[in-house]
């Protein structure tokens, strides 16, 4: 039989294969929560503007609730004859209150309404990811300070390159988390007016109040053309754009700690919460929560891709490929919200070994640079020259099987005379990473004024 909420067009019902490609209750029941709040809303606008009677508004309101603790409760079946979470709600809503529930749906679509409510959904995703990311960088933050003097070696092309501290390398991911959350805040900002009232794609003739409603939910102010409100999913690209690169920080971070906690590094170590072992091999601690968090920003980056896809040929205004907007956004937003909270355990759960860390600090000549600059800061040399002159001394001590510290003076003096004793003095990490004072640089100092700016705004208690 046809759709009983809006078929009176069709003598006949759909095929067994159109119920099935067309319903999408199956994952847009999470819309529920979002569904009736708006259609409070609408049905609140509908009474002040004098288009719903009081009761009708009363019934209706009160019919919502009802079905809004049935889903909080899990008592509400779902069918997929109705399609979609709309006339899910709808059906339910006309059992409790007969016919006037038919009423609801005056002055708006399932267009408006399915692009209203997947916009209060990113919306609440935004915020809930924002929360997490925020706890990610306190969680960072605090270990940055408590091992703001904790040399490490610095890597370029994943080789050794000039030691820094392990709080500076964790307080990198601080920054580029701030700038994930800067780009949430942008595409919820954008995504904050209402499409509720557009009716299908060219608004209604009853004299309905959107200001009202966009107030009502939390929107800055409606949607400005009426073809755009229901053809819009920019605002998901967005979100899920922002996803992506938030989901590319967090695998970038999940490689390093698979690095750092391997026998041939030992930098970190992760509790037994945070790893597993293996089947056949008991000796294993296996990062695989750092691993999980990596690959799953695959399936991140995909729902991006995916719906830029389906996007990419759609005239103005709806087609149903847009129900394919739905699945990738919920997949993606939680899967990263459970990588956020991942990643934030683990930084919370990992123990860095500082003597590990300290030993490998200077591996490859790595305060090489720092005897550079001793010989343009000292001697005046021009940097160039600098260069060649500590590449040779790299290149003997290298054939000696020796650090850059350990040459004798002499041998120094043999490349370049005027070098005194006080060029050992820049030749160990801890002195190299004291000396990189410069705004943004990783000394200690440094590290910790950074690492306590951050705890004062991430501790501070939100504003309004």
């Amino acid at each position: 039989m046809s759709n009983r909420m809006w078929g009176g067009r069709f003598a006949s019902g759909p095929a067994e294969i159109m119920q099935e490609i067309n319903a999408s209750i199956d994952f847009d029941k999470r819309l529920a929560s979002q569904d009736i709040r708006g259609s409070l809303a609408h049905a609140e606008m509908l009474v002040a503007a004098g288009i719903l009677s009081e009761a009708d508004g009363t019934a209706i309101r009160e019919g919502l609730e009802t079905i809004a603790g049935e889903i909080e409760r899990g008592e509400l079946p779902f069918s997929r004859a109705l399609e979609d979470i709309h006339m899910n709600v709808e059906s339910r809503l006309k059992d409790l209150i007969g016919p006037g529930a038919g009423r609801l749906h005056t002055a708006r679509s399932r267009n408006d309404q399915v692009a209203t409510d997947m916009k209060l959904w990113v919306r609440d995703a935004i915020d809930g990811l924002d929360a997490q990311l925020a706890d990610l960088q306190l969680a960072l933050a605090e270990k940055a300070a408590s091992f703001s003097d904790a040399v490490m070696p610095g890597f370029t092309h994943l080789q050794s390159a000039q030691p820094v501290t392990f709080g500076h390398h964790l307080l990198a991911y601080v920054e580029m988390i701030a700038r994930d959350r800067g780009r949430f805040a942008d595409a919820r900002r954008r995504l904050n007016e209402s499409p509720l009232g557009a009716a299908a794609l060219a608004g209604t003739s009853f004299p309905i109040d959107r200001h009202r409603t966009a107030a009502s939910l939390g929107f800055d102010r409606p949607t400005a053309n009426s073809l755009d409100s229901v053809s819009d999913r920019d605002f998901v690209l967005e979100a899920l754009a922002a996803a992506s690169i938030a989901a590319v920080h967090l695998s970038r971070f999940a490689e390093e700690i698979v690095l750092w906690t391997t026998p041939q590094f030992a930098f970190v170590r992760l509790s037994d919460a945070y790893t597993t072992g293996s089947s056949i091999m008991p000796q294993k601690r296996n990062p695989d929560a750092a691993e999980l968090v990596r690959g799953k920003t695959g399936r991140v980056l995909g729902a991006l891709q995916g719906l830029l896809v389906v996007l990419k040929g759609l005239p103005l205004a709806y087609g149903k490929d847009m129900q394919e907007d739905k699945e990738g956004a919920f997949d993606a937003l939680q899967t990263l919200s459970l990588c956020i909270a991942a990643t934030a355990g683990m930084v919370r759960d990992m123990q860095p070994d500082p003597d590990v860390m300290r030993h490998w600090a200077g591996a490859g000549y790595a305060t090489a640079t720092d005897l550079a600059d001793w010989l343009v800061r000292v001697l005046g040399l021009p940097f160039r020259d600098a260069h060649h002159v500590t590449g040779r001394l790299v290149g003997e001590a290298a054939s000696r099987e020796i650090g850059l510290d350990e040459l004798a003076l002499c041998d120094m003096q043999a490349v370049e005379p005027r070098i005194t004793e006080d060029v050992f003095a820049v030749l160990g990490v801890e002195a190299s990473v004291r000396s990189r004072t410069s705004h943004g640089g990783t000394a200690p100092d440094n590290v910790r004024r950074e690492a306590e700016q951050w705890l004062l705004r991430l501790r501070a208690p939100a504003v309004g």
